[in-house]
């Protein structure tokens, strides 16, 4: 062997050498593709989702690709993104779906093909239709908005008019947990606690949907208005609709006597709080969930290892806090100064 084919061979072995050296987690985390998918791309909510998602892939050295519907309940395009993420070798899929019974065939296909799939704010239906859940407790969510209604209203809580400002008729997870819960705070039977509309009490004027849009708040409200003008109390599935019921409200002039609660914590929602428009709300955590899931992901890749539950409950609680200026004794709380350090949107 002449000295220049030896020397050739010599700096082959010392760079094989040298690349089977390199760490193998940061050559893992560089390959690993994670879908988000989201119901709509324009929600303040799913934006704040999609930012936690894309810092955690940088701070990871993951890549995420991200789609969304385009309107809330457009379960085709969800349904498309799936497929499109499982044929680019997608390690793992971050979904809040639009129709958690609908997508539950499309997300098996992806299970089966080696995809983690992590539903992020909306469980599946069953739940255990995903992998894992990072989401809200939404009933604990309701509930607590309905246990601070009760407190502010104190004995005059049993003569409560109440308009339920719901997300639809579809009986979604996320849409029965928040009322149920509200409605349980509120110390109001609930009867079959996995769907809306089966109770019976007097107080309850009547529910109507929203589709958790401001245009949909105002004219559930100025619907439940026309059923019965002396509404005292409404509870709004999200802040876009509690800001669409003050709307009708006030243009009846009614909006200094008539209590809102609702759910979410965006900037906006606890600007309203800070304004009065709605007297209570209670924060999500929308960037956690999707941080968290991007973790996951990542975590699964390299190891292979799921992750699991808070314990006590079918998916991981990412938190829930209670946002008001007009604290409520035995029920904990914020401030919205307090909240706008924590808000999203």
């Amino acid at each position: 062997m002449n000295s220049l084919l030896r020397k050739s061979l010599l700096k082959k072995s010392l760079l094989a050498a040298m690349i089977a050296s390199l760490p193998m987690a940061q050559a893992t985390a560089e390959e690993v593709l994670i879908g988000l998918i989201t119901k709509t791309n324009t929600n303040p909510f799913f934006v704040k989702m999609k930012e936690g998602a894309q810092e955690k892939a940088t701070e990871l050295g993951a890549k995420v690709s991200s789609f969304a519907g385009r309107f809330d309940g457009d379960t085709d395009s969800q349904v498309q993104a799936i497929e499109n993420l499982v044929a680019a070798g997608a390690k793992g899929i971050l979904i809040t779906p639009s129709d958690p019974q609908a997508l539950a065939p499309s997300v098996k296909r992806a299970q089966d093909a080696g995809v983690l799939v992590i539903a992020l704010d909306t469980p599946f239906t069953p739940p255990n239709v995903a992998d894992a859940t990072f989401a809200t407790d939404n009933f604990k969510a309701g509930e607590l908005i309905g246990e601070w209604a009760k407190a502010q209203m104190g004995d005059e809580a049993k003569n409560a008019k109440i308009a339920l400002l719901d997300l639809s008729t579809a009986n979604i997870s996320v849409d029965v947990a928040r009322n149920q819960g509200f409605l349980t705070g509120f110390g109001i039977d609930t009867k079959n606690p996995n769907i809306n509309r089966d109770e019976d009490d007097p107080r309850i004027v009547g529910n109507d949907v929203t589709q958790g849009s401001e245009e949909g708040g105002r004219r559930a409200m100025e619907n439940l208005l026309q059923k019965d003008p002396s509404i005292n109390l409404v509870y709004t599935i999200n802040e876009p609709a509690a800001a669409g019921a003050y709307e009708a409200l006030k243009a009846l002039g009614r909006q200094d006597d008539v209590m809102i609660v609702s759910v979410d914590g965006g900037c906006p929602g606890v600007d309203n709080v800070e304004a009065g428009v709605i007297g209570a709300t209670s924060m999500q955590f929308p960037l956690q969930m999707a941080a968290l899931g991007v973790e996951a992901v990542v975590e699964y890749a390299k190891s292979g290892v799921k992750p699991g539950a808070t314990p006590g409950k079918a998916f991981f609680d990412t938190g829930v806090e209670l946002i008001t200026d007009e604290p409520a004794t035995g029920v904990a709380s914020s401030t919205s100064k307090q909240g706008k350090t924590k808000c999203w949107g």
